[in-house]
């Protein structure tokens, strides 16, 4: 367990931040543990597909003042369901809570948004270690749909 882990612990506060050109290193350096990397992209690719579609809103993860992850969501006013596009906790820092906090607060964040009824996330299918259920734990259902061979969750708001 790293130093930074140790000291931050269970209760940081969790808080989603603006990603900037000052900001910006650490995030393109996190990684998730190694069975994890076919399920996520890394956020390198995650922030270069944001900033080339003008319907994604991203966020870092930080816990205290340290960044621990990363967030993206694609975010259509026009249209009820949003769908949280990625999600990441660095290796280090995972089993903290603080995904699912970052969760929380997005949640907190698609409420807000006009016509929000409900936000969709989807999964790699049939792989050990998937996030299925994570998301069941925080209230998503599987919906029987697939998108591009990925299992569809909602949660409806």
């Amino acid at each position: 367990m790293s130093e930074e882990k140790v000291r931050l612990g269970r209760d940081a506060v969790v808080s989603l931040r603006e990603i900037t050109k000052e900001t910006l290193r650490p995030f393109l350096k996190m990684k998730v543990a190694e069975p994890q990397q076919t399920m996520v992209a890394n956020n390198a690719v995650s922030i270069a597909q944001a900033h080339f579609e003008p319907k994604a809103w991203f966020r870092g993860i930080y816990a205290d003042e340290t960044p621990v992850g990363f967030i993206m969501l694609f975010d259509d006013p026009e249209e009820p369901v949003y769908f949280l596009w990625r999600l990441m906790v660095a290796e280090e820092f995972q089993g903290m809570g603080y995904g699912r906090k970052a969760i929380a607060h997005l949640i907190d964040y698609v409420k807000t948004r006009p016509h929000a009824t409900e936000l969709k996330v989807s999964h790699v299918k049939e792989v050990p270690g998937n996030p299925g259920p994570f998301y069941e734990r925080l209230g998503f259902e599987y919906t029987g749909e697939e998108d591009g061979g990925e299992l569809v969750m909602r949660l409806r708001l």
